[in-house]
């Protein structure tokens, strides 16, 4: 959505509600002041948190699209992704787990594709992980984990005829100072949904016993890419 196209939808969202300017602003937690200038279009100053507050007293998701180069933005990021997810099947294969990556689903209404499924024959466990580059939106992501493990035994079941056992939950994340930066910032999110560490992680996965979940770094200092190619994460130095 393009800035001048915000302000009329946030209007006609409010109107839609009955409601005036200061009573999407008490929803919002906001002032009306605040309101009557992003209904005027005034957003480039606003704070981003601010806006999404806005959009959720509308029952409404403020979604923003970074371009770059036509499509070569979205082939940078999968590049990235899919390195990320071969460092992660080279955890997996040598402990004696047959990683499956990309496994699409459709079940009753809930559809999406499971980053990596891995079993493992020695035990008939399952893990289903979730791979991110970049941790963004922490309530998101463990709410599509959960559903991808709800759905994962019906979906191996059918696909491959594995029969779990049981059934890990892996979050991966890139092993960068932001992303360890955020899950400490949102440990007591993070911890009550996936409670193990990332040495408890790679223990089980070492010697699985019982249901896990937790998340795991993996480096991301040189991803290997499908051409075996280094791809290397760039350090950006901000001028003094």
């Amino acid at each position: 959505m393009q800035d001048a196209q915000l302000g009329p939808a946030v209007r006609a969202l409010r109107r839609r509600r009955g409601w005036r300017q200061t009573d999407l602003a008490a929803a919002a937690g906001t002032s009306g002041s605040v309101i009557s200038r992003v209904e005027c279009g005034e957003v480039a100053e606003a704070r981003i948190s601010r806006l999404r507050s806005v959009a959720r007293a509308l029952d409404a998701t403020l979604a923003f699209d970074l371009r770059w180069r036509g499509a070569a933005l979205d082939r940078l990021l999968d590049e990235r992704h899919a390195a990320l997810t071969l460092r992660t099947i080279a955890t997996l294969e040598p402990l004696g787990w047959r990683a499956q990556p990309e496994v699409s689903y459709s079940r009753f209404g809930e559809r999406g594709s499971i980053d990596l499924l891995a079993w493992h024959a020695g035990t008939s466990y399952l893990v289903v992980i979730e791979i991110k580059t970049e941790l963004v939106s922490i309530e998101a992501t463990l709410r599509k984990l959960d559903e991808k493990a709800r759905l994962g035994p019906a979906i191996v079941g059918e696909r491959f005829g594995w029969r779990p056992a049981a059934v890990g939950r892996v979050l991966v994340l890139a092993a960068s100072s932001t992303n360890r930066r955020r899950v400490r910032q949102h440990a007591g999110l993070l911890v009550a949904a996936l409670p193990a560490s990332s040495t408890v992680v790679r223990a089980w996965l070492r010697n699985p016993r019982g249901p896990v979940g937790g998340v795991l770094f993996v480096p991301n200092d040189r991803l290997v890419g499908a051409n075996h190619h280094a791809v290397g994460a760039s350090r950006i130095r901000c001028p003094t």
